[in-house]
């Protein structure tokens, strides 16, 4: 390529003359969107990139972010991780997983050191730098990254579900494979059975599942069959033709009609009538409805996603849910891994839960108190991410000082008083089983000793250990074990 003679020859440039002789990226285009995501907006980096045809609009929070990227105008993003505290990287995980922006994160090398940001650059990143780099070489790295999507199926491209209830949030090993699992999926029309406690958010998944796929710019129909009187089931399932009861003044198009060319959900399966079973599998083995009242088969193409947090093999055994239409609702299956078991996705889902309703309280909330941490790792959380948004919400509004505490989150009796070592654990724990076992046996220490599983020497010297010896007294010789007289 010819350089300009000024270049050749080494005389001196303006900024603006040496922006318009470096030549253009291939993929350059008028007014392209690019989305800088940062806590310290680089201005001189800003300047450039507008001056290479870009146009730079600047995200302080992932909350802004993702409130951008709903505008659907954002084609090409940076993200500067360094600039954001480690609490705060979960929440930007829902602006990185979108498809239609290719990423390019900034980063220092202490920072790489960190699990977290190198995951979120290994799983939804083009590249990345170390920082501080040369503009030009940031500039060269976005729009490549912007010509990668560009080069992708435009269908592809348009972003998954976009309100904020479909938000799925989780960094452990158990969502990281719930998420490759809908992936999958989602390449699929095969029928997908999804199981998990209340709360877990399978709605959420099936939605996940319907928005990557090749049906998803029909219908996604839900219905709770838990929901609904059983003698209505069948016609909100099938529909039903005027005149076919008492009040069927007109033609009524059931769920299933409703869902023709994209994906019905059977929430709570298990709730479903064994009449309305009967009829379901008809229309899984033959793809044709007949509606209440009509004459005529309609074929139907529709994806059926159906979920539960009952145990269908119990249900099964019991004569509850028919063998055969659960394995036909049951082609693939995905299992909801519970909040208890998600790990740090606990404060991560908190401090995201946090960030998306603190608008809610005229108190400005800046995070959680350490005993609201405690707390949230030590409850068992039965009703798993659905209670957890409840009690947040609850709390953001309550909440009196600007850290949610344990006691706003209503979780005061989950956080010890005082931190317990483990040999105090071992030691409390071994003084209440000797406590136990003397009660059991009256104090007699061989019939204790032997439910101990330790020889009567070891018993007495840890009642000596735990300072027992006076609460034991006597009793042991005043009541001898049966067969064993006094005077031996």
């Amino acid at each position: 390529m010819v350089r300009p003679k000024e270049a050749a020859i080494g005389r001196p440039r303006d900024d603006a003359a040496a922006a318009q002789a470096v030549p253009k990226s291939p993929y350059a285009q008028t007014e392209r969107t690019l989305l800088y995501v940062t806590r310290t907006p680089d201005e001189t980096l800003t300047s450039h990139l507008r001056s290479r045809g870009w146009n730079v609009v600047a995200a302080r929070s992932a909350h802004e972010a993702s409130r951008l990227i709903k505008q659907d105008v954002v084609c090409a993003g940076i993200v500067d991780l360094a600039s954001f505290a480690p609490r705060d990287l979960g929440g930007l995980e829902a602006s990185l997983r979108q498809q239609q922006i290719g990423w390019i994160a900034l980063s220092t090398s202490e920072r790489l050191t960190d699990p977290e940001v190198r995951r979120l650059i290994r799983h939804f990143c083009f590249d990345y730098v170390k920082t501080p780099v040369a503009n030009a070489t940031i500039d060269y790295l976005v729009s490549h990254a912007f010509g990668m999507v560009t080069l992708c199926d435009p269908d592809m491209m348009e972003s998954a579900p976009s309100s904020d209830e479909d938000e799925m949030v989780g960094t452990c090993e158990a969502m990281q494979h719930l998420f490759r699992t809908i992936r999958k999926v989602a390449n699929t029309d095969a029928s997908v059975f999804v199981s998990g406690e209340s709360g877990t958010g399978k709605e959420l998944t099936a939605l996940a599942i319907h928005e990557r796929s090749r049906r998803r710019k029909a219908p996604f129909i839900a219905i709770n069959c838990g929901a609904i009187p059983h003698h209505l089931l069948q016609s909100e399932l099938f529909g039903y033709e005027r005149g076919a009861f008492t009040g069927a003044n007109q033609r009524k198009i059931g769920r299933v009609e409703e869902a023709d060319g994209g994906t019905l959900l059977l929430d709570e399966i298990g709730d479903l009538p064994m009449e309305s079973q009967a009829s379901l599998l008809r229309f899984l083995q033959e793809g044709k409805i007949d509606r209440l009242g009509g004459r005529e088969s309609i074929p139907i193409d529709v994806r059926i996603i159906s979920a539960t947090h009952i145990d269908l093999e119990i249900a099964m055994r019991d004569g509850r849910f028919r063998a055969d239409l659960f394995h036909r609702l049951c082609v693939l299956r995905i299992d909801e891994p519970p909040l208890r078991a998600r790990g740090k996705d606990i404060e991560i889902l908190a401090h995201h839960i946090m960030h998306k309703f603190k608008t809610d309280s005229a108190r400005k909330i800046r995070g959680f108190a350490p005993s609201a941490i405690e707390a949230m790792y030590t409850y068992n959380w039965p009703g798993n991410v659905r209670e957890m948004i409840n009690r947040v919400r609850r709390a953001i509004v309550m909440a009196e000082n600007k850290l949610i505490s344990a006691e706003d989150l209503d979780l005061a009796h989950f956080t010890a008083q005082e931190s317990v070592t483990l040999a105090q654990a071992r030691e409390s724990a071994e003084k209440r089983a000797i406590e136990a076992a003397l009660l059991r046996h009256r104090h007699r220490l061989n019939e204790a000793a032997v439910d101990l599983g330790v020889s009567r020497a070891t018993l007495s010297r840890l009642l000596d250990t735990h300072g027992m010896r006076d609460a034991v007294g006597t009793e042991d010789e005043a009541v001898p074990a049966e067969g064993v007289h006094a005077a031996e």
